[in-house]
């Protein structure tokens, strides 16, 4: 959702869907038919290993892309169903995966609702009927046949985010964290604008070569890549802080000034994320609302 000069966007298309690609040695992806403003050319599921694998992000409950994927893998088996994060693209044919060839799902935990409205309808982006078999922690390592992938907890999209490194390779799984073709939604009450920032600097500092996103194609000179989506953000930041000194007190306004030539399609996510930014502010007293916390109908004050 960025046009920001300072990012190397791949907006090119990663390849078809239904069909099983190469990418490395070690990594092969199936994209799933589930294109949209917010999914790109659709959800990437990963294979990793040979002959018994394991499988990133089943996507969607779909179970036409299930059945493609295991008509693909042929004989191989699979030994281990990983997820990143509960949004509704990544998670659900976890289960339908699981059915047909009885593997555990591991990876993040279960989503927890935010009890406080409006969180109810924030909250319908997630998969509420994950129930992993085994939730992985920083650190934690899944090993299979001549791989493994190591647990990185990155919260910010998704308080449950997980990144999974693929050392044998210096990969990096960065679901929706990091992704070449886009910039990342931060949607409250789950997406919190502190957390992705330092999760971003986390990934900065490894050494990864390249990052395999839960959309588009790879992320090449990762690095570069992170430290440009943190200018990025701190730029938004900032154009946030000059409406406000201008005059504008609620989010349409603000989202009509700093986000000109946007799709329409993209104008509630793009409130999302504002509001991401302003109850960051609020949070480190930099600005005040006029209801007490960062609310999407609120009025917003520089201090």
């Amino acid at each position: 959702m960025s046009t920001q000069d300072d990012i190397p966007f791949d907006r090119s298309r990663p390849g078809p869907t239904g069909a099983l690609t190469r990418l490395s040695p070690l990594v092969r992806r199936m994209i799933a038919p589930n294109h949209g403003p917010f999914t790109f050319t659709g959800t990437c599921t990963y294979v990793v290993g040979e002959g018994q694998v394991a499988v990133i992000d089943p996507g969607p409950e779909d179970e036409s892309h299930v059945r493609a994927l295991l008509a693909a893998l042929g004989g191989e088996k699979v030994a281990a169903i990983l997820v990143t994060h509960t949004h509704r693209d990544h998670s659900p044919a976890a289960r339908l995966l699981q059915a047909l060839t009885q593997a555990p799902i591991i990876g993040c935990a279960t989503h927890v609702p935010n009890p406080e409205p409006p969180s109810g309808r924030l909250d319908a982006s997630h998969d509420l009927a994950h129930r992993p078999d085994q939730v992985l922690r920083e650190g934690e390592v899944f090993s299979g046949n001549g791989f493994s992938l190591s647990a990185i907890a990155t919260p910010g999209h998704a308080s449950n985010h997980l990144a999974f490194a693929l050392p044998e390779e210096k990969g990096l799984f960065s679901g929706d964290h990091v992704m070449a073709w886009s910039t990342t939604i931060v949607a409250p009450p789950d997406g919190k604008m502190s957390d992705y920032m330092a999760s971003l600097e986390k990934l900065r500092l490894r050494d990864d070569v390249i990052y395999w996103p839960g959309h588009g194609d790879a992320v090449r000179d990762p690095q570069r890549f992170v430290r440009g989506l943190a200018v990025h953000r701190r730029q938004r930041e900032a154009a946030i802080l000059a409406r406000l000194a201008q005059g504008d007190t609620h989010i349409p306004q603000i989202v009509a000034a700093i986000y000109d030539g946007l799709d329409a399609r993209l104008h509630g996510a793009a409130g999302l994320s504002v509001l991401a930014h302003l109850e960051d502010l609020v949070a480190r007293a930099m600005i005040v609302s006029d209801k007490g916390a960062a609310t999407q109908d609120a009025q917003y004050f520089l201090l």
